[in-house]
């Protein structure tokens, strides 16, 4: 091998070194990337690790965390969701920064039904302490049936929610106007299946049916790329980061559409139009996509 082969060899081993300790990536198995959290028993391995199945039961709920935190970036999983009477249930993928007085927090909650109703998913964030900001979606197809992906894009210009490639939740960076957004606490990476029945579905109307136990919701594909804390102090305002590139930092025409047609045709409950609830429209609600 000539010199100038050897010394391009060492700076390409180098550059994937560094990004290795800046971007965390796609685990091979569950256990590379996150750690049982709630109830051992009811977490059960499927395929050597690459995919999880989550038990409720009258005995316990359970759930799991990634071991590290991130600060900003993009995170993933396809869920395929309780089939059938799940209501009274609540499955939830979410990222937390685990801090008890001003928490920060990004929510997926989807929640159990009867059979034959559809499934909501309810989303929700808390920005500096700040919660009650939900907004819940009837999804168009039936989660249960096969696994869909559910994914949450965080970086210094928004937030998005996506199920598949559709956008059901955009969350923008107005700090210019004192609008609080989520930049300086890293969350990790959660997901709980637990029963809800004085609020899950329909407000709480319908109760869980502990006959139908037990209720089973299935993961695969875990995917976290992000900058890891503890880790390199200059990863997060790296603006060499693939999710701040310019691709990322706005819908494009084809999402704004999506978006538009979810909000149109399946959105059910918005807390900016909620006047009982806030009789001035939220600040943040008249920011825009």
């Amino acid at each position: 091998m000539t010199m100038a082969l050897t010394n391009a060899f060492v700076l390409l081993f180098s550059c994937v070194l560094a990004i290795s300790f800046c971007v965390w990536g796609k685990p091979a198995t569950f256990l590379d990337d996150f750690q049982i959290t709630w109830s051992d028993s009811h977490i059960r391995q499927i395929d050597g690790g690459k995919a999880i199945q989550l038990v409720l039961d009258q005995n316990s709920g359970c759930g799991f965390a990634s071991k590290r935190k991130y600060l900003f970036g993009r995170v993933s999983m396809k869920i395929k969701l309780i089939p059938g009477d799940s209501a009274g249930t609540v499955t939830a993928f979410y990222m937390n920064s685990d801090t008890d007085t001003v928490r920060d927090e990004l929510d997926f909650e989807f929640l159990g039904n009867r059979s034959g109703q559809p499934y909501t998913v309810q989303t929700n964030i808390y920005a500096h302490g700040k919660g009650d900001r939900e907004q819940r979606v009837n999804l168009w197809f039936d989660p249960s049936a096969d696994f869909h992906t559910y994914t949450i894009m965080w970086n210094h210009h928004h937030i998005v929610f996506y199920v598949d490639d559709v956008p059901i939740r955009v969350y923008k960076n107005n700090e210019a106007r004192n609008i609080p957004f989520p930049k300086f606490q890293p969350m990790g990476v959660y997901s709980t299946l637990w029963e809800a029945d004085d609020w899950a579905t329909r407000g709480g109307l319908e109760k869980i049916d502990w006959s139908k136990a037990p209720f089973l919701a299935y993961y695969k594909d875990f995917d976290i790329e992000g900058c890891p804390v503890p880790g390199p102090a200059s990863c997060a305002s790296n603006t060499g980061n693939w999710w701040e590139g310019s691709t990322y930092q706005a819908l494009n025409a084809m999402e704004a559409r999506r978006y538009r047609w979810v909000r149109m045709n399946h959105m059910i409950y918005d807390y900016c139009t909620d006047k009982s609830r806030y009789p001035v429209i939220p600040p943040e609600c008249i920011a825009g996509i």
